[in-house]
Formats: structure tokens, sequence, C-alpha cells
């Protein structure tokens, strides 16, 4: 690289992104809450299909660049201000591109309804132009492991959709201009991104390009759109299937497992730039280590985050949406059993491409975005919103076969993992949940405590937390029987 950057520790950029997280998390879900309230299920609804739009236009604005760039960071001797400033020439072009294709399809694919193009406009062009350039400061800051700075384009972010919803309700603005306000929040984080990222570097778009962005930049587009994709397919797939009202049931129900979907993508993110350096050097045990210790920090906040929403899952919705949305209730219960499967999905996708090995992870998820479309049809023709929910379960299921059966040392990584793991939390999750059902904290609690000693049982974990609580002097505590020479 041009210039010597000093790295933050993987266990200091996992606490910067987890505070972040939390924060924006909370302030997205607000944001989201809020919305619900304000529009009626029909529009909600319509929302939710174009917000889907929003989404994959986003990505082809990166179209797998991302990934990328830090692949071209990882290697030595690298020019970052070359590699920054050519990665955001290729994201310029991408956009112009993206919204000459994208609405060409919206145009085509909702010919006749009028609302739902308009909307689209209102929507999509300040929001993928800000995920645009939100990304390109989120992507630096990975690059050279300063998650702080990931993590505070992502609070501005968040700070900026809860103001300007909150404005325009009180103002009672229009559906159509609430719309432009939740694009606008993100056109204002990406420009205070880049503005961050000029600040640490010189982007020169009259300058070199770096040719390495092009190096496999098909297989990582493809890949990173049919991720993108996976979690955008219920709304596009129902809209053809059941009313707007039940898709809007339905997208209060997925909005919240998808907005904790972002807490172990930022788990993994302080471990990516990390595996990626571990395999470009040779180092191929340190890769296993890193990937199995990633595996086993995103299974426990996969966990964590499932248990709540499993047992109180109308009660939540109760709080947060009030009773005209109770509807949504089972279909949450059903889908948050995809955020343990989702987090260890990330896990082992990115230990794959970390491996050079992007286009299994393509494959898998091709496959997945092909059985989703036929899975979303059949479940919830034949059983609605909750089939849906349950089409969702199983797509993340199949993607996690797909993806241990494609990665090196599967079977390693099996038996320390992922089978005990999922075996010992889905069997704690049932037998709770048979017995404790009309006691739903009294459940939380006991899952909670079985998930503690799941933790502390595994050897590893016990060596890890020692190391950390090591410096404060209060680490004999912890120490294992071997070690005290028992």
């Amino acid at each position: 690289m041009d210039n010597i950057v000093k790295k933050n520790s993987i266990a200091k950029n996992i606490i910067h992104l987890f505070y972040s997280t939390a924060l924006s998390s909370v302030l997205n879900a607000a944001a989201l809450i809020v919305l619900a309230y304000y529009l009626q299920s029909y529009y909600y609804g319509m929302f939710s299909v174009v917000l889907a739009f929003a989404m994959i236009m986003g990505y082809f604005t990166d179209a797998g660049l991302s990934d990328i760039v830090l692949r071209e960071g990882s290697k030595k001797e690298v020019n970052t201000s070359i590699l920054i400033s050519s990665y955001v020439k290729m994201r310029m072009g991408l956009l112009v591109v993206t919204f000459l294709c994208g609405f060409l399809i919206i145009h085509l694919s909702n010919a006749g309804q009028r609302e739902i193009i308009q909307t689209s406009y209102f929507l999509i062009i300040p929001m993928v132009t800000g995920i645009a350039l939100q990304s390109i400061g989120t992507t630096y800051f990975q690059l050279i492991e300063k998650m702080q700075f990931y993590g505070l384009i992502r609070i501005i972010s968040s700070i900026c959709l809860v103001v300007t919803l909150t404005i325009g309700m009180i103002l009672q603005l229009n559906p159509l201009i609430i719309c432009t306000l939740y694009g606008l929040s993100y056109f204002a984080a990406g420009i205070f991104g880049v503005c961050l990222v000029s600040k640490n570097v010189n982007i020169r778009l009259k300058g070199p390009f770096h040719k390495g962005l092009l190096q496999n930049l098909g297989s990582f587009t493809l890949g990173g759109l049919i991720f993108v994709m996976l979690p955008q397919l219920g709304p596009l797939v129902l809209e053809k299937t059941i009313t707007l009202k039940e898709v809007g049931l339905f997208a209060v129900a997925y909005r919240i497992p998808q907005a904790l979907q972002q807490i172990p993508f930022i788990v993994a993110g302080a471990y990516y730039p990390v595996l990626f350096r571990s395999y470009n050097n040779n180092l191929l045990q340190d890769h296993l280590k890193y990937n199995i210790e990633l595996i086993k920090i995103i299974s426990l906040v996969g966990m964590a985050m499932t248990i709540p929403f499993y047992y109180m899952s109308e009660s939540i919705i109760q709080l947060l949406f009030g009773e005209k949305w109770i509807q949504a209730a089972l279909p949450l219960k059903i889908l948050s059993v995809m955020l343990i499967l989702q987090a260890i999905n990330i896990a082992l996708a990115d230990g794959l491409t970390s491996r050079a090995l992007q286009s299994y992870r393509t494959g898998v998820q091709l496959i997945a975005v092909f059985l989703g479309v036929l899975l979303y049809m059949f479940f919830s023709k034949s059983y609605g919103v909750s089939g849906a929910a349950v089409a969702g379960v199983m797509i993340e299921l199949l993607s996690l076969l797909g993806f241990w059966l494609c990665i090196p040392n599967r079977w390693i990584i099996a038996k320390r993992v992922i089978v005990p793991y999922l075996a010992i939390f889905i069997i704690c999750l049932a037998f709770i949940d048979f017995f404790l059902d009309s006691l739903p904290l009294l459940a939380i609690v006991v899952n909670y405590s079985l998930l503690a000693v799941v933790v502390f049982l595994d050897k590893e974990n016990r060596e890890k937390i020692n190391g950390y609580i090591k410096p404060l002097g209060i680490n004999k505590r912890w120490k294992s029987k071997k070690s005290e020479g028992v």
C-alpha cells in the first residue's frame, strides 16, 4: 500500500461495529415501526415491493466490487489511492447503467400500475445513489480495518432516516413524499461517507486504473447479486401470489429478522479482511482457525437474537406495530429461526470467497434463488403468509447445506461447530417451547441459561474468554482444569 495504516485488532473492530450496529439497528427498527403506523397495509406492501427493487438495484451499483477491493487491498504493494479511485470510477459508471436498466425492467414488469412506477422513481433515485456513495466509504474503512468509521457512516444513515421520516409524518405528507424522504436519508449519509474517505485518501478520477478490479468480476457480480436478491425474493414473488395487504404483513414480519441480520454481517465484516489476508499469504491453518472462530461467534449471536422473537413474537408485534398487525406474529416466530441459519451461512460463504472459491458460493446462491421462487410460490398459495415464512426458512436451510458441501475442511467445521451448536440449539428451542409455551419470559431465561452453558463447555471459547479477561487480573476463576494441572 502507498501508506502505512495502523489497523485495529479483530476484537476492537467487533466492539466498534457492535455498538454502531446496535444503535443503527434500533434507529432503523424505529423508522420501520413509525412507517408501519403511518402507512396502511396496502401502501406498506407497495413500499416493500419498491424497496426490494431498490435493494437489488443498489447492489448492481456495486456488482461485487467491494469484495474485490478487499481482495486486492490485502495484497502487498497495492497503491490504496489508485485502488479506491478506480473503485469510485467503476461505481459511478455502474450507477448510470443500473438506473437505465432498472427502470426499464420496472416499467415492463409493472405496466399499468402507475402508483408503483411513480413511487419507484421517488424512492429509488436518491436511495440507490446513496447506497453507492455509502458503500465507497464503508468498503474503504473495512479495507484499512478502521471499523469505527464504518459504523459511523451507518449511524449517520439511520439518524437521517429517523429524522426525515419523523418530520414528514409531523407535516402529514403523503406516502409518495415519505418514500422520497426515505431515499434522501441514504443519500445524505452517502455524501458524508465519501467526505470521510476523501480526508484519508486522494481520489483521482483522472489517474491510472487498477486492472485487478476486473479479475473474476463476473463471478463476484453474479454471486453478490444473488445474495442480495434472496432476501428480496419474498415481496417480489408474493406480489404475484397473494394480496398487497398480505405482502405488507409478510414484510412487517420479515423486516425484523432482516434488520437484525446486520449484526452477524458486522461481526463477519471484522473477520473478512483477515480471512483474505491469511489466504493470500498462504496461511491456510490460520484461515481455517479464523473461519471456525467466526462461525462460532456468529452462531452464538444468531441464537441470542432468535430466542426472544421466537417465544414472544405476538407481544413484540403488538408492542412495536399495534393490534392491527397481530397476524404477522406467527410469521415472525417462524422467520426468527432464519437468524441462526443466516448467521452460519454468512460465515461459510465468506470462508469460500476468501479462499478464491467465489464460483462455488455463486452456484449455491443461484440454486437457492431458483428453489426460493418455487418455494415462495407453492407455500404462499397453499398456506398464505405463514407458508411464505416457512419458505424463507427452508431457503436458508438449503443454502447452509450447499455452502457446507462446497467448503474445504467441511468435516472439521461440522464436527467443531455446525453439528453440535445447531443440534443443541434446535433441541432446546423445541423442548422449551413445548413445556413453557404459556410462560415466554421463563422460556427465554431458561434458553439463555442453556446458551451460556454451551459457550463455557467449549474449550476454545473458555480459552478465548480467559485471554480477554487476563489483563483484568481475574482470569484464574475461568481457567480450565487442564491449565490448573488437574
